[in-house]
């Protein structure tokens, strides 16, 4: 399995988007949160996304240079159009404009519709956090690529409708929650099938409904799906997808899932960002989830157990270990970027085995 270090994987991922179409700020942009996102082990929203931006650059979809345009403005709200542009690019535009509202108002909105694959949620709520703020971000699949079915369909009908909440403070940074409202995020699927892998049990069934562990079941004709969270209770799962399909395609002006849907294009997206000096305090808001912190890590352990994980933790420490040892990438994975690499005359980085 190839090892590489984080900073020879963005030179090369910005490389190769600069070699592909996009300008330097997207390539700056886009291969930071590619590579941000293999560090904190999210590795479905890492590199591995590169080769399908990419091909979708020169397939004439995803259009390299595009801007976050305005639709409708207001001192707390923003509807903005993603052009199908990066969706990193425009969302990094977009929040911190609405982080400039919500500390002028306390609070501010903001959607977006025909943005190209935004990438990880967590990012963006980072961002607030890192102005003192907590935020609520949350994204469908602009009706496109449905995966998830409801409980006892056999078809898919929404996207994998990921959430997160962010808040500020925590002893070793924010609290980030950040979890798609399906069993398992599309992009670990596809990591699967790509590296020629099954998955684990439990995450996916075959197109009549059955488990299964074959990734390729998911992409067929008729297509597979992929359960919602929630166990025995699914159908709280997909109530909340449900519920982020309209706060999403609905409020932003884009699309809800529909019939006959296209292949995957990209996001609608609904933002909250709220700057805490205006309510409770910044001051009484950093005391108070100091004090829960602590009492939430001092509960008794069961046997066996060293340790309790809160929302980032997880995130924190694969970060830790892959700074240090470098990111590994799996075998298709990887071939998939050095094929990239090939048709854009790039050169590859050495890599450890």
């Amino acid at each position: 399995m190839p090892v590489i270090s984080a900073e020879s994987l963005q030179k090369f991922t910005e490389t190769l988007m600069l070699k592909g179409g996009a300008n330097e700020e997207e390539a700056r942009i886009v291969s930071k949160s590619l590579v941000d996102a293999n560090l904190l082990g999210h590795d479905s929203h890492g590199v591995m996304r590169l080769p399908f931006y990419m091909g979708r650059v020169k397939e004439g979809i995803l259009k390299a240079g595009e801007t976050l345009k305005i639709l409708n403005e207001t001192p707390a709200a923003i509807n903005g159009d993603g052009g199908w542009g990066f969706g990193q690019t425009v969302m990094h535009d977009l929040m911190n404009r609405l982080i400039e509202k919500a500390g002028n108002l306390g609070v501010s909105v903001g959607t977006l519709k025909h943005a190209s694959h935004i990438g990880r949620l967590g990012e963006y709520a980072e961002m607030a956090a890192a102005k003192g703020m907590a935020s609520i971000i949350c994204a469908n699949t602009h009706g496109s690529a449905p995966r998830v079915a409801p409980v006892g369909g056999k078809r898919p009908r929404l996207g994998t409708n990921p959430i997160c909440i962010g808040m500020p403070g925590g002893e070793k940074g924010p609290f980030v929650l950040d979890f798609g409202t399906s069993a398992t995020a599309e992009g670990k699927v596809r990591i699967k099938k790509i590296a020629g892998e099954q998955v684990p049990p439990g995450l996916i069934l075959d197109p009549d409904g059955n488990p299964t562990t074959d990734p390729n079941m998911l992409y067929g004709d008729p297509p597979g799906t992929i359960l919602p969270m929630g166990g025995d209770q699914a159908y709280k799962g997909f109530g909340l997808s449900f519920m982020v399909e309209m706060l999403c395609g609905a409020l932003s002006g884009g699309q809800c899932a529909f019939p006959d849907p296209p292949p995957p294009k990209g996001n609608c997206v609904f933002v909250v960002v709220i700057d805490p000096t205006h309510l409770g305090g910044q001051n009484h808001l950093l005391n108070e989830i100091t004090n829960l912190e602590k009492y939430v890590r001092s509960v008794p352990l069961k046997e066996g157990v060293t340790e309790v994980f809160l929302p980032g933790d997880p995130e924190k420490k694969t970060a830790a270990t892959r700074n240090e040892t470098g990111i590994s990438l799996d075998k298709g994975n990887w071939e998939a970027l050095t094929k990239l690499a090939e048709e854009l005359d790039v050169p590859v980085p050495e890599v450890q085995d």
